[in-house]
């Protein structure tokens, strides 16, 4: 995991007159505040030398009676301290920016860091030196270093960051040193604002291919009408000024003596549920390719390709936790329709998946109980290691479902790969007793090996549908 500087340096800008206000300047940062003791602090190894120098100068010349010695020694003792003075003294005002583009990235994709530093005082500044703080994923910490700046001006610096995990991390606060022209005393100041690189799973394109128990019309809008049985059970409502005449309810007028008509047919979209097994012990392994970060760009893929394909579509994890929470969409994101909506909700969900961990659960039941509260349409689920108990519950999760599809860990080959072999691991017996319960359950089952790509195993599952003991290429 690597990220940080650009190779050549920081790229800088000047501006030499008043620029632009910066977007939600940090500061600005005073250089008059906190006291001469702890301007003092602020000594350079150079002042310190001289100070102590002049000092020791001075007690020579006093010892020794050298007049000329004592007027090196003063000049030695004088110079840091005056500069100390002006330093603390000068009210230097600076203003600090940052600007992240993108704010959210895939994993192993980089942003860059804009920071911008105004001096909004009457004074040009001394030597400037910068330091952001990124966490340590992201790369070593970016340092600059900025010559003078004039009075309204401007300098600009950029950075990258990259990080191969997912998750959210905090940039800043920047951190600012600005020095007297001698090197002998530098002031310290820290800007308060911070921004947040937010770094979700990979998402994969998948083909559209049509899975086993999906219906007809796939999670386009589907008109289904309200009344089953006929005219006489239709629901109707009052009539409102616009009504087509045609669709009075006579029945119902004469019943209710108002004049009624039958409610129009509403479209129900097609839903889908992606599961997400996040169970510490059924995943080993960490990093980037262990078989958890698998599934999570898996989960992320498949809920971002059915958003696309006009699905509601839910992120459901072992511990019975959804996104979005149950509300006025039935806990579906992307359940509106429209375009805008499923481009909102698919970034509801990879923001969820990008801090997504490891639970300490040990089953699936919690999961179950979500599931078995209604008709969920397709459920698409990532499971880890399962033992016969996880099988099982797994297999009822079936019953309610329109269409099941299972990527199921195989474990011997990933434990193989990455060094995990022990007494303790499962055969492969029991692995394809598992998959026959789930396929027996009517899921289709897919079994996800270290070099198995989504897409490719994502392609065959139409054909799983049928033929369930073939094996997909990657």
């Amino acid at each position: 995991m690597r990220g940080g500087t650009d190779a050549p340096g920081p790229t800088a800008a000047a501006g030499p007159g008043p620029a632009a206000a910066p977007d939600a300047p940090d500061g600005p940062a005073q250089g008059a505040g906190g006291g001469l003791r702890r301007a003092f602090g602020g000594l350079t190894t150079r002042g310190r030398s001289f100070l102590a120098a002049g000092l020791a100068a001075g007690g020579c010349a006093y010892v020794l009676g050298q007049p000329e010695l004592l007027r090196v020694g003063l000049l030695l003792t004088v110079l840091p301290v005056v500069c100390t003075v002006v330093l603390h003294r000068s009210r230097h005002r600076v203003a600090g920016s940052r600007r992240l583009v993108p704010p959210r990235v895939p994993a192993m994709s980089e942003a860059r860091v804009h920071l911008r530093v105004d001096n909004v005082s009457r004074l040009p500044t001394g030597m400037l030196m910068l330091q952001d703080r990124v966490p340590y994923v992201l790369g070593p910490r970016p340092r600059f270093v900025l010559d003078r700046v004039e009075p309204g001006g401007y300098r600009e610096v950029s950075y990258r960051v990259r990080s191969d995990l997912r998750g959210r991390y905090p940039l800043g606060p920047l951190q600012l040193r600005l020095s007297d022209p001698f090197g002998m005393c530098e002031l310290t100041r820290s800007f308060s604002g911070q921004e947040t690189l937010t770094v979700v799973p990979r998402v994969q394109p998948l083909a559209p291919v049509r899975l086993s128990g999906e219906a007809a019309g796939h999670g386009d809008s589907r008109t289904r009408a309200l009344a089953l049985a006929g005219e006489d059970d239709a629901i109707p409502r009052g009539y409102r000024h616009g009504d087509d005449l045609r669709r009075v309810h006579w029945r119902s007028t004469a019943r209710y003596g108002e004049l009624m008509v039958r409610r129009e047919e509403q479209p129900q979209r097609s839903r889908c549920t992606v599961l997400l097994d996040t169970r510490a012990a059924a995943h080993r392994g960490a990093g980037p390719d262990s078989p958890f970060e698998w599934a999570v760009s898996g989960a992320a893929s498949v809920a971002v390709h059915m958003l696309r394909r006009g699905y509601g579509v839910r992120l459901l994890t072992d511990t019975g936790d959804t996104v979005p929470a149950p509300g006025g969409t039935g806990g579906f994101a992307g359940a509106t329709g429209d375009g805008a909506g499923a481009g909102l909700a698919a970034d509801l969900l990879l923001d969820a998946l990008a801090v997504v961990d490891h639970s300490a659960g040990e089953g699936l039941v919690r999961a179950q109980d979500v599931l078995r509260s209604g008709n969920e349409g397709m459920v698409v689920a990532f499971l880890g290691a399962l033992d016969e108990e996880d099988a099982s519950v797994v297999a009822r999760m079936r019953q309610r479902a329109g269409g099941a599809v299972a990527f199921l860990l195989d474990e011997p080959a990933w434990a193989a790969r990455g060094g995990w072999a022990g007494e303790e691991d499962r055969d492969g017996d029991a692995l394809d007793r598992q998959r026959r319960m789930l396929r027996d359950a009517g899921w289709t089952v897919l079994r996800v090996g270290p070099e198995d790509s989504l897409p490719g195993l994502w392609s065959g599952a139409d054909r799983f549908g049928a033929r369930q003991d073939t094996e997909v290429a990657p």
